[in-house]
């Protein structure tokens, strides 16, 4: 696939598209659910969320490169072939990234929440589908495309410093 300016080109932009992605959803997931599972907001809720929500970024920033990443680009290959768009690739990877993730999290979140019970099971047959659905529409909807709008405005300016470089090494 040619260049694309909406993608990381490296692996420093990677980590920051990472960041991004990683940061608006453990922000915007982590919340919900633990309002959702304590019944609304209060003092103890948010002072769970400052305690719980970076340790859920640092193992959302592993687990997804290392192991949910690496899923999501296997059955995303099954699904896609060289002369699909951007907008094929791009669905695909989410659905995956996304089915993967909400999966993983859902358990972790409960075990969090709960600590590890035998109704790990149930609650997670009630909370998964929510999660999937939700985390879904706000990846397609509003995370992914603000993180490739950064990578967008990144690389302009990157192009825009290469440029005056250059006019500047012509004269």
């Amino acid at each position: 696939m040619h260049q694309e300016n909406r993608l990381p080109k490296n692996s420093k932009e990677g980590a920051l598209f990472g960041a991004i992605i990683v940061t608006l959803s453990v922000l915007t997931m982590g919340p919900i659910n633990m309002i959702l599972a304590a019944g609304g907001f209060n003092k103890d809720v948010a002072m769970n969320m400052l305690i719980v929500l970076p340790i859920i970024w640092v193992f959302v920033m592993i687990i997804e490169p290392v192991a949910i990443g690496r899923f999501a680009e296997f059955l995303s290959s099954k699904f896609i072939s060289p002369t699909d768009g951007f907008a094929a690739r791009i669905m695909f990877r989410t659905i995956f990234t996304v089915l993967g993730m909400s999966f993983t999290m859902t358990f972790v979140g409960v075990i969090i929440g709960d600590g590890f019970t035998t109704d790990i099971f149930a609650h997670f047959i009630q909370i998964w589908p929510r999660n999937f659905l939700l985390a879904l529409f706000l990846e397609s909807v509003v995370i992914q495309p603000f993180a490739r709008l950064v990578m967008v405005k990144m690389h302009a300016a990157q192009d825009r410093k290469a440029a005056v470089q250059t006019n500047t090494q012509n004269i």
